[in-house]
């Protein structure tokens, strides 16, 4: 069954140029640019071809990216094919990033002097990286490593996954991000809340009646939602006021999504609360706001173990 995903118009988004320099994100952003974007490819022409055992991902589950990662991995049963080495929470050396990745990123570029960041997807024949893009590691995973196994990127659905990523990315992780920042003008912090809002409610909609985002099992835009409901949860309500964390819980078939999703295995036992409590805390730069005491779901007693 396929359904076009539900989208939200962002064109009277109103522009923030004009804001003042004060302005700062309450929480850093989780995706910098990739140092490697390598992929897998179908046979050993392209180089980099799939073999059981052959690749590693490294990853740290309090990151967002990071849990993305992990819970494709999980839904394709991948522990024998591409195991996983976990990160700890938050990043242990001076430039921000991993002290274990350090000699990864090294033996793959030279002279490497940017931080050595998860998630990364390693080659053990090489020792070098294939990609740190989450986005490409997760399709590569699903078309190549597992072939066969459950289609998180089925036939014909890349354009309603790329457009629930564009949709999690804008109108909720930015949204939410620029609602808590710390100085911002009130007017462009209402209109990001507002934004904000306006896509939890089309997608409150658009999951009546259904089970899954965009087709009647799970995709990697089940994946994406998913865990951009984690971080508006357990990090970005810190920084907003009580008020709006009421109104973003009072989208009941959404948050009733995100829990039945939690119940599985491979979404609710990649889930480390712990962790992101304390990498949010780590990278923090807002100020806490009355919204934290307004836990939106029991994470806890949720999710699957």
């Amino acid at each position: 069954m396929t359904a076009a995903p539900p989208s939200t118009d962002t064109s009277d988004r109103p522009a923030t140029t004009h804001t003042p320099d004060r302005r700062v994100p309450a929480h850093v952003s989780d995706r910098p640019v990739a140092a490697f974007r390598g992929r897998i490819g179908r046979d050993a022409r392209s180089g980099h071809y799939a073999v059981p055992g052959r690749y590693r991902l490294h990853l740290s589950t309090a990151c967002p990216d990071g849990l993305r990662v992990a819970v494709t991995h999980g839904l394709l049963g991948l522990d024998a094919r591409c195991p996983a080495t976990f990160l700890p929470a938050v990043p242990d050396s001076p430039e921000g990033g991993h002290a274990a990745l350090r000699s990864l990123y090294e033996a793959s570029a030279h002279r490497y002097t940017g931080p050595a960041v998860g998630p990364v997807l390693s080659d053990d024949w090489s020792g070098r990286i294939v990609s740190t893009h989450a986005p490409d590691v997760m399709r590569d995973l699903d078309r190549r490593i597992a072939p066969g196994g459950p289609a998180l990127y089925p036939c014909g659905a890349e354009s309603e996954i790329e457009a629930v990523e564009r949709m999690c990315r804008e109108g909720i992780e930015e949204a939410a991000q620029w609602a808590g920042a710390a100085g911002e003008d009130p007017v462009t912090r209402d209109a990001a809340v507002a934004m904000l809002l306006e896509t939890l409610r089309v997608l409150d909609r658009w999951l009546v009646d259904r089970t899954h985002l965009i087709r009647d099992e799970v995709t990697a835009a089940d994946v994406e939602l998913w865990v951009a409901l984690v971080q508006l949860d357990t990090v970005h309500r810190h920084h907003l006021d009580a008020s709006a964390v009421q109104r973003i819980a009072d989208h009941p078939t959404l948050w009733a999504y995100a829990r039945r999703l939690a119940a599985h295995p491979a979404f609710g036992g990649a889930l480390d609360l712990d962790g992101i409590e304390r990498r949010h805390h780590a990278r923090c730069r807002g100020l806490e706001a009355a919204g934290a005491a307004v836990q939106i779901l029991d994470w806890t007693a949720h999710a699957a173990r």
